[in-house]
């Protein structure tokens, strides 16, 4: 025998099946998800049967399942048991014991044969055990590896073949990659969008898949017999990174050798026909949401009961489960037919409240049907052009892109109703575009002929030089992204056919940004042309530079972006260098995984071109890109922005933004905004504002003159363009030109306005009540693949929200507004009085589920993560404007709230449900509370069992806070319980229990009437203040006593502050003078003004802004009356006043400005005092105190302008008396780091004895592209000349003559006067 099991081993024997014998299997197949350890809760399903198979002739069996049973499991693992799905079980038991053909020859399974009456999702159970029996076993060798076919596609497989003497079989052992197949069986649902980051994955993986297939074979006389086969697959999950822990979906299968009998299997009388293969078959399960599981008997009935439960339970407020009910819904209408969705609709159109639900749910079915029904409600005129645009924007993007709806919405693009409405007709043809974009990445071989019509649309308008049309056609292909449209767009790039060149910019920049979603695919077609147009000399350089972003989206390589820069050392273009340069060196710190290989080709080629492109101002185009990547949590966020500028530099050309993000190993351009003003900068050109030689003050006098005068501007071109991408589709995109404000002008100065503001100005008086309800399907993200057993597991996230609005506004007008409003004089209007009453509750709740698990029509078992959100903000006002008086109001009034304004909450469970028996659903929390705990996981069997771990008690806390004055207290209660204990994980401190609450009551004391805003204008303003403002005059007898009083305060402040501070105050004195010492050893050059060491002498500069203060009034309002008021105050039960006022004084003859804010409090006598006043053209000065009396703290600050020498300067200068303790403490605490920030900024530090309470900064201009700064503060000096101004060319124009006077680093100084004219 041994002989027989050797050769078996040089040359095995496939597995086979005598013709009159019956073999008899038993099976078992289980599937469980969630994490891999012990003590935490599991969802999962279980099949035991009898397997019979039965050869009809050599190449056809049959199998036959008998006494199947399914169990379904939500407990704790491994301790709760299974529970048998007896209902289930009976409902399929039928299907399941039908026999089924499937075709067998050489241990590979062919086509697949079940009658009519074998449901999908019963026939892919069935796969799930012909897939035990595939086996591609090669006679030469018991090693090897190929893509073998089963039921996740055809996948790499590594065989290895073994002998075992002693027990007389053959081991054989296969491994699948399921990350690695050539077909792979999937489905992916909102995923159209994203790039796959492969760079991301090389290293950590989100997603990891294998399969291993264990048989023993013995011998038999027929050949060999699979005695034992055992199948263990594992998929596991997470979407930070599977090192920190994930979720873990297990499938294992068991086929054991009974018995041979010699009853044949029989098949069933019917009709068998082809079901196709061993591959999965998708069923109902796409339809099928797994967040709940519906049975769904009468679509129509069940559609108008949600509908109504919706629109009953959200008029005031939203109502908890709003965003699950409109879920539902959805799912609901995506098994409905046309028939039963235009039977509803026909209900519910001229309900209005009905109608915005189901437009609002009718988009995000995401079927075809939807698609045909908004196209014949549309084209019959039961839809307004708005409801259309908006419904079928989110339709095209949510809808399955397949051949008939990419027919559909061709024909819909070219019907001669959307044809006459532009802004439709765009949306509809962007639409297109996109749906071919989604198709061809379902179906990569799509063909090209599905862009016939637009390439057709596109030669005919350049035939007719029809611009717009070209621009819509570039837009769409851009969209589309397929490789075949490279060739119609390449006929509209200049420099490589001579007819483009005769085309306007605009359409040569579209041209180009059309081939963006092209190199994505085909990264090696679009390099050469964009490298071409860069380089090209001759061209526009705004096309130049778009090629450039262009070509380094294309991710090049080193030797071609060095190419680049080598040929950019000759450039003489100086925006196209600088552009090239700052995107070249931006490229060198991203950190993004899939950009690694181009930011090492850019810190290559960095280094060819002039460091002096650096630089150059922002007049010049710039490139800028930022990133952040967090490997460990496989995270990442990317920014880049675009300027493009000319020679005129009024305006820029064009500034581009996109933001991008990385997740759990895909990318995603989120959101791109552009903005052209090609047409308006050349219409400025032409103007005189052009011209060079004029200051800049007359340019934008003229600039502003010609924007006045737009009549005259080009009517053949747009004056400026926007467009909008959402992950890299163009949605929506507008130009502007002449034609457009012709045409909005009427509309804005027509009677229309007038008419609607007459007719709001009337609802207003007879009172408006309102409530609103928009729901949102914000996320819809799905992967659904098969496993060995043949039933599916999902990966999902759905968000949805439902936000709802109750308003009600009643106003009253004294006297009452005549019927025509336009002959109404602005006399009339001084003398009217508004006063307005409104209350809002609005309201928020949104709910998220992540899902990973079983989803089937018949049965769902997934471990969940469900986070809640609900919020409620009521709110009453009331305002009053009394024009003739100068009286505006505004109150908070009380009002109703709930208990809590804020609920939110996330819980991750095991859930398990099935179809016929819906009352027995079990949902367990994913980690129980105060239970013991084993962190051992399901992999370490082998190893010695841990110590039990008891899992932390939940954190619960509540923190609350009372206003005073208001006496409103504002509480938050958070509780949170998670499986840290098991492993010091991101994941593990994720899943659990976690909730938080906010809720806002009243405080214990004094009711609050009402909250008060007040402002009074003109001459009664000092009538409205509820307390009589004066400040104490030093020189009386009452204020030195109060200024003594308050002297001795400070004193005992400071005698405390300088004895806890004593010790580290003495260990900063020898750091400081031992640094000071070092510093001065090493600069020893005598600092003249070309190093712009400037030194203003404090006293004298300060003393005479002191003098003004001391010769003038103390408070202005003993002379003037203030020109306004404001007051703010709580009005309470008791009376009490509580809150503060502000008055503004104005001194015109002496140009001087004072506020004084007071505390109304009775015996309060906290102010703040801003003086500020101009001493001159060029010198401003302001004093601010505050405290009591505003004697307690204050701060002068005075700013100056002049020139010195031909160069502009200024300085500005800060002292002050007295801070706040704790001010002084976080400024020495910040002191500390700025030695090393100046450095980091390029500013030379000196060490020197300045002023203690003073900061001075003084800047001047030596040239229009560069600054001089030199800043002085306590103990050192900073400064750093010839800083690169972003904004060249600033010009001021003082008059004013100023005395300057130069410090060297030996205190020498030298008066210099400076004449300014």
């Amino acid at each position: 025998m041994r002989a027989v099991v050797l050769a078996l081993t040089v040359a095995l024997v496939v597995p086979e099946f005598a013709l009159d014998k019956t073999y008899v299997y038993k099976y078992e197949a289980l599937l469980l998800g969630g994490l891999p350890h012990e003590g935490l809760a599991r969802a999962g399903i279980k099949v035991n049967s009898k397997v019979l198979l039965s050869a009809v002739t050599e190449n056809t069996f049959l199998m036959k399942l008998m006494d199947p049973l399914l169990h379904e499991y939500a407990g704790i693992w491994p301790k709760d048991p299974f529970v048998p799905a007896t209902k289930l079980t009976s409902a399929l038991a039928a299907q399941l014991q039908i026999p089924i053909k499937f075709e067998y020859a050489n241990g590979v399974v062919g086509k697949v044969f079940a009658p009519a009456g074998v449901s999908p999702t019963v026939m892919n159970l069935q796969r799930g055990i012909l897939n035990i029996l595939q086996l591609n076993l090669k006679k030469t060798q018991n090693i090897y590896e190929l893509q073998e076919a089963g039921v996740q596609g055809v996948c790499r497989t590594h065989y290895v073949i073994n002998e075992d003497p002693k027990a007389n079989h053959i081991i054989v052992t296969k491994s699948k990659d399921l990350s690695h197949c050539q077909e792979k069986i999937i489905k992916d649902i909102g995923l159209a969008y994203t790039e796959r980051c492969a760079e991301c994955t090389e290293r950590d993986k989100s997603l990891i898949e294998t399969a291993t297939y264990n048989y023993i074979m013995k011998p038999a006389a027929a050949g060999v017999l699979i005695a034992e086969a055992t199948v263990e697959e594992v998929h596991q999950f997470s979407p930070l990174n599977e090192i920190h822990g994930a979720a873990m979906m297990e499938a294992k299968q068991t086929l054991a050798f009974v018995e041979i009998e010699k009853t044949p299997v029989v098949p069933i009388k019917a009709d068998y026909l082809a079901r196709g293969s061993l591959q999965y078959e998708f069923a109902t399960e796409i339809l099928q949401t797994p967040i709940q599981l519906m049975k769904i008997s009468d679509a129509p009935a069940q559609i108008i009961e949600i509908l109504k439960h919706l629109v009953a339970n959200n008029v005031a407020m939203v109502h908890d489960d709003a965003p699950l009910k409109f879920v539902q819904l959805i799912q609901l209408l995506r098994f409905a037919t046309l028939e039963n969705i235009e039977a509803i609709w026909a209900q519910f159109k001229d309900k209005p409240v009905y109608r915005r639900w189901l437009l609002d749910a009718l988009p995000a079915v995401g079927t075809p049907v939807i698609v045909k029904l908004l196209k014949e409600k549309f084209l019959a005129g039961e839809l307004t052009i708005p409801e259309f645009i908006q419904a079928l924007v989110v339709a095209l993007q949510m809808v399955t892109a397949d051949l008939e709806t990419i027919q559909l919405t061709a024909s819909l693009a070219l019907h001669e109703k959307i044809a006459t409405i532009p802004a439709l007709r765009e949306v509809v043809m962007l639409g297109y575009g996109s749906m071919i974009a989604k198709h061809c990445v379902a179906v990569p071989t799509c063909p090209a002929e599905l862009l016939g019509p637009i390439h057709e649309i596109a030669a005919e308008a350049i035939s007719k030089n029809d611009i717009p049309e070209i621009t819509l056609a570039l837009k769409v292909l851009g969209n589309a992204g397929h490789p075949a449209s490279l060739k119609p767009i390449m006929k509209l790039l200049p420099g490589l056919r001579t007819a483009a060149t005769s085309l306007p910019l605009r359409i040569q920049v579209d041209a180009i940004l059309a081939l963006r979603n092209i190199a994505k695919k085909e990264p090696k077609l679009v390099q050469p042309v964009d490298l071409q147009l860069v380089l090209d000399r001759a061209l526009h350089p705004e096309v130049r530079m778009v090629a450039c972003i262009v070509l380094f989206e294309t991710k090049p390589s080193v030797a071609l972006i060095s190419s680049l820069a080598g040929a950019l050392k000759l450039e003489t273009n100086m925006h196209v260098a600088s552009f090239a340069y700052s995107h070249i060196k931006s490229l060198t710190r991203i950190t993004a995984p899939d950009m690694a290989a181009v930011a090492g080709a850019a810190n290559v080629a960095i280094k060819l071109m002039s460091p002096k492109l650096d630089r150059l101002s922002l007049r010049f185009c710039r490139a800028l890109q930022l990133d952040f990547y967090h490997t460990p949590l496989m995270v990442g966020a990317a920014g880049s922005a675009y300027m493009i500028n000319d020679a005129a530099t009024i305006l820029p050309r064009a500034v581009v933004a996109k933001a991008r993000a990385y997740l759990a190993g895909a990318a995603a351009d989120v959101l791109e905004i552009g903005v052209r003003t090609e047409g308006l900068q050349e219409a400025l050109l032409q103007s005189p504002a052009a011209d060079e030689s004029v200051d800049r003050i007359t340019k934008i006098k003229r600039t502003l003159r010609a924007l006045a005068n737009w009549k005259a501007l080009p009517t053949n071109q747009p004056l400026a363009s926007a467009y909008i991408k959402l992950f890299g589709q163009e949605v929506a995109f507008v130009n502007v030109d002449k034609t457009v404000i012709e045409e909005a002008i009427p509309i804005v100065t027509g009677p229309k306005p007038r008419e609607l503001l007459k007719a709001a100005l009337k609802a207003l008086q007879e009172g408006i009540a309102l409530q609103y309800a928009k729901p949102l399907l914000m996320a819809e993200v799905r992967r659904i693949l098969p496993t060995a057993i043949g039933v599916p597991m999902e990966l999902s996230l759905y968000t949805a929200a439902v936000a709802v609005a109750s308003v009600n506004v009643q106003a009253t007008i004294t006297p009452p507004l005549p019927e025509e409003i336009e002959t109404m004089t602005l006399e009339q209007l001084k003398k009217t009085d508004v006063q307005l009453q409104a209350e809002a509750r609005p309201s928020v709740a949104l709910q998220t589920f992540a899902v990973m698990g079983v989803n089937t029509a018949l049965i769902q078992a997934a471990v969940m993560a469900k986070g809640k959100i609900r919020t409620i903000a009521p709110g009453k006002v009331a305002a009053r404007a009394d024009i003739l008086k100068g009286n505006y109001k505004v109150e908070a009034l009380p009002v109703e709230v709930p208990e809590h304004i804020v609920i939110s909450s996330f819980e991750t469970l095991a859930v398990v449900r099935n179809i016929e028996d819906p009352t027995a659903e079990r949902i367990v929390p994913l980690v129980p509370e105060l239970s013991l705990q084993n962190s051992q996981t399901s992999y370490s069997s082998e190893m010695p069992p841990e110590a039990p771990v008891r899992a932390a008690a939940p954190f619960h806390k509540t923190l609350c806070l009372a206003v005073p004055y208001i006496e409103i207290k504002g509480c938050i209660e958070v509780h949170s319980h998670n499986a840290a204990f098991i492993r010091n994980d991101p994941l593990f401190y994720i899943i659990g229990q976690h909730s938080a609450r906010a809720s806002v009551a009243r405080a214990e004391g004094p009711a609050v009437e009402r909250l008060e805003l007040e402002v009074q204008v003109g001459p009664r303003a000092a009538e409205r203040l509820l307390k009589q403002i004066s400040l104490i005059d030093e020189e009386t007898p009452e204020g030195k006593a109060f200024l003594l009083k308050l002297r001795e305060i400070l004193e005992t402040e400071d005698k405390n502050v300088r004895v806890s501070s004593e010790s580290s105050s003495s260990s900063r004195i020898i750091s400081s003078s031992s640094s000071s010492s070092m510093s001065s050893s090493r600069m020893t050059e005598v600092r003249t003004w070309d190093s712009f060491y400037m030194y203003f002498q404090t006293a004298t500069v300060m003393e005479p802004f002191r003098k003004f203060h001391k010769d003038r009034a103390k408070f202005l309002g003993n002379a003037v009356p203030p020109v306004f008021a404001v007051i703010a105050r709580a009005v309470r039960v008791d009376h009490k006043l509580l809150g503060y006022q502000l008055a503004a004084y104005f001194d015109k003859p002496n140009a001087r400005v004072q506020l004084v804010v007071s505390s109304i409090a009775e015996n309060d006598n906290l102010k703040i005092c801003a003086d500020g006043a101009v001493l001159s053209k060029h010198k401003v000065t302001a004093r601010v105190a505050w405290g009591p009396e505003c004697q307690q703290y204050a701060v002068i600050a005075k700013a100056e302008a002049g020139v010195l020498g031909e160069f502009p300067a200024a300085r500005l200068e800060v002292e002050w008396e007295r801070l706040p303790i704790i001010v002084t403490t976080y400024a020495k605490k910040l002191s500390k780091h700025i030695p090393m920030a100046a450095f980091k900024a390029g500013f030379k530090l000196e060490r020197v004895s300045n002023a203690d309470k003073e900061i001075e900064l003084t800047a001047a201009l030596p040239s229009q592209r560069s600054l001089n700064v030199i800043a002085r503060i306590p103990e050192m000096t900073l400064s750093r000349m010839d800083i690169p101004l972003p904004i060249a060319k600033l010009m001021f124009e003082p008059h004013c003559t100023i005395v300057l006077k130069t410090l060297s680093l030996k205190q020498e100084e030298n008066a210099i006067k400076i004449k300014m004219n």
